[in-house]
């Protein structure tokens, strides 16, 4: 059963009141679902102030602004994000994890470990993130934030609580889906199979990513710009040097997140042909509809189903070291081309 973030933070609530807290969940759900809010609620929930008491001048209570990760993070609560330029967590920063869970802390601290996309650990950081899970020392909490739950092993499953949660029906999409959706509509408006449709979404998708890695390159810049200009007479040693590289790191791993969410959307895309072409309802673009459903006409369910393939195939190779401009030309042109079916 799929909560919604409120439903699950009482359940939480509910289960720490009793004592009753496991020491580890796996919180699921599509982008927009509100993972990294439940965990920032969590960890506050257990290791935040006491504000009950609180009030302003007139003493009418304050409402509490809602927690962030990046507000509750510090020395008992460590985020762990893709963060590489493959956007892998690797064993190094699981191990990170597993030495401050091991360290000692204030009574009424918990030691709270959040992996943001904990599907994106290879076998390395799984097999090394078992150990703390088997063996949780006290006073610990762990939370796997994931959309593709799928990825992880199973052994992972079922050493953790699930919490799925709800796609709320406000969800926004980001701004580099809003781009894609119009290339998506274009080739598919007059049915799919055209070579021209293929080359249409290689180029468009190829110049939205150049488009979209100059933003978040720029607005990492500015930020290092402006920490330069602030601390560089007053720190010593290489810390700038060192925050310019984070900062670049960051900048890849930023771009390959938009990546991967824009194929996301390319799969949505494709679930909403075969949904139309089975006769099916909940559609991801039910705006486009009428767009979907017209180009199924001449479409096959095999056909549609090879389509698929070659989306999937178009994120398999991008987590390897074949060339992005390679990749996209060949399984793009397979996905809105001509099949074999």
């Amino acid at each position: 059963m799929a909560f919604s973030v409120e439903k699950a933070f009482e359940l939480i609530q509910s289960a720490h009141e009793r004592g009753r807290l496991a020491h580890a969940f796996l919180i699921t759900g599509p982008k927009g679902s509100g993972k990294e809010a439940l965990a920032a609620q969590m960890a506050d929930l257990l290791n935040g102030e006491d504000d009950a008491a609180g009030g302003d001048l007139w003493g009418d209570p304050v409402a509490k602004e809602a927690p962030t990760l990046g507000g509750v993070e510090g020395e008992f609560v460590r985020v762990i994000r893709p963060r590489s330029k493959s956007r892998i967590i690797r064993v190094e920063e699981m191990r990170g994890i597993e030495k401050m869970m091991n360290q000692s802390a204030p009574r009424k601290k918990w030691k709270i470990g959040v992996i943001v996309d904990a599907d994106r650990m290879n076998e390395s950081s799984e097999n090394a993130f078992l150990k703390t899970l088997e063996e949780p020392p006290g006073q610990s909490l762990l939370l796997l934030l994931s959309g593709e739950p799928e990825r992880l092993l199973p052994t992972i499953w079922s050493r953790c609580v699930h919490l799925a949660l709800l796609k709320p029906a406000d969800a926004v999409r980001g701004e580099e889906i809003e781009a894609l959706l119009p290339i998506l509509e274009t080739a598919t408006r007059d049915g799919l199979g055209q070579l021209d449709a293929g080359l249409l979404v290689k180029a468009g998708f190829e110049s939205l990513l150049k488009e979209r890695k100059a933003i978040i390159a720029k607005g990492y810049e500015l930020t290092f710009k402006e920490e330069s200009a602030k601390y560089k007479q007053a720190i010593e040693g290489d810390w700038l040097a060192q925050r310019e590289k984070m900062y670049e790191a960051q900048t890849a791993a930023d771009y390959l997140g938009e990546r991967s969410r824009m194929i996301d959307a390319l799969l949505a895309w494709m679930g909403d042909l075969i949904r139309q072409k089975a006769g099916a309802t909940g559609l991801e673009f039910d705006d486009f509809a009428a767009v979907t459903n017209a180009a199924v006409s001449n479409e096959t369910l095999d056909s549609l189903l090879q389509r698929v393939t070659a989306v999937e195939e178009l994120r398999r190779l991008l987590e390897t070291n074949v060339t992005e401009a390679l990749a996209l030309e060949v399984c793009l042109m397979k996905a809105f081309g001509p099949t074999n079916a």
